[in-house]
């Protein structure tokens, strides 16, 4: 009876070693490598999701400008062609850890913000355009968009820093090297170096 009492208590105090062992390593870390890895990438895929609805508007934004500036085809070609660039980019899976994809994704979608931008100042020479209905509504939706995808990208931007720092930082490292030697640094956007330059002002 006092053997089996003893034996009892001793696998409690196992039981509770064990338990106690579990919460100290989940205290101190091991979870937040894989934790804020899922957060990058959930808002990565934001990014796309945001990304596929500008470009969803696009085709209905260009068929309503032709309508009223037809002589704009110029302008209305490099929107197309840039739509096209941006939705053709192959996303491999690994684009968050390339950075030759990840380059290429940003530039295709920064020619598309570019050729948007003269679409939209085109307009501004056709009062009729202006005021049609359909293109209030869909540069408003378009305008909705381009504030998803900043925040978006604010949100990845601070997702992607928190990861990169942790895996590089101790007791972050550490816990990599032991148990994540998969987890690499993911990419983050930059700026193109001609939005850095101070604008040349002349009198």
């Amino acid at each position: 009876m006092l053997a089996s009492t003893h034996r009892l208590s001793r696998g409690a105090v196992r039981a509770f070693g064990i338990l106690l062992a579990g919460a100290m390593l989940a205290g101190c870390g091991i979870n937040t490598i894989p934790t804020l890895q899922e957060q990058a990438k959930a808002a990565w895929s934001e990014v796309l999701n945001q990304y596929q609805r500008r470009a969803d508007l696009i085709p209905n934004l260009v068929e309503t400008v032709k309508g009223y500036a037809s002589q704009e085809s110029k302008v209305l070609l490099e929107v197309t062609e840039a739509r096209a660039k941006a939705t053709q980019v192959q996303i491999p899976p690994d684009i968050l850890t390339n950075p030759d994809a990840f380059q290429k994704f940003q530039e295709a979608q920064g020619q598309l913000t570019g050729a948007l931008s003269k679409l939209l100042a085109i307009t501004e020479a056709y009062p009729d355009l202006k005021s049609n209905q359909n293109f209030l509504a869909l540069q408003s939706q378009l305008e909705g968009t381009e504030n998803r995808i900043a925040i978006a990208r604010r949100d990845y931007i601070t997702a992607v820093k928190d990861y990169n720092t942790e895996i590089k930082t101790i007791p972050g490292r550490w816990w990599r090297a032991l148990l994540y030697p998969d987890a690499e640094a993911m990419q983050n956007f930059t700026v193109a170096e001609d939005k850095t330059k101070v604008p040349e002002v002349k009198f």
